[in-house]
């Protein structure tokens, strides 16, 4: 008799247990940016915004899968990479929400990292000229399409090769 009272037990506290955790399903936000007044992530295949404080979520995007989020220096804009055709490539929009804006149209998959200090150029890495399963480090001018510029350096090498761009970019 003991037994079964316990095994009743057992049943009733993992029913408990069960749907105080359905209750905090965590969410799955990943990607965060913050700049002085905003955070933002990445939910569900959409970038949100909330304030720094705390306050309720604010859907920014809509068309595609998007994420990973940088925000330039400034907190004025978030370039952020986006698959709205098949194809990963870096965008860029206001951060209080807008139209992205593409700056990249490669077959490669170009990924957004981060901003020149000065905002005027989007670091981003990609295969585009890959070797050996090695991504190379690029630049974009944030304000829209340009010749893009290669850092020289080489993601994943331990000792990266780095060579500065000449005057014509290369």
């Amino acid at each position: 008799m003991r037994f079964r009272i316990a095994i009743v037990i057992g049943i009733l506290l993992a029913f408990a247990t069960a749907s105080g955790a359905a209750e905090e399903t965590p969410l799955l936000a990943h990607s965060p940016t913050v700049s002085k007044t905003l955070v933002v992530f990445a939910y569900g295949g959409y970038l949100w915004s909330v304030p720094r404080e705390g306050g309720d979520a604010r859907q920014l995007t809509t068309g595609g899968h998007e994420g990973l989020p940088v925000f330039s220096p400034d907190g004025k804009w978030i370039a952020f990479t986006a698959m709205y055709d098949g194809n990963a490539d870096v965008f860029v929009m206001p951060s209080e929400g807008g139209e992205p804006r593409r700056l990249t149209w490669h077959p490669a998959a170009d990924i957004a990292v981060g901003w020149t200090p000065d905002g005027k150029r989007i670091l981003f890495h990609s295969a585009r000229e890959a070797y050996a399963d090695f991504d190379r480090l690029y630049t974009v001018a944030s304000e829209g399409p340009e010749r893009i510029r290669t850092t020289g350096i080489r993601c994943g090498s331990a000792t990266p090769y780095i060579s500065f761009p000449t005057a014509t970019g290369r």
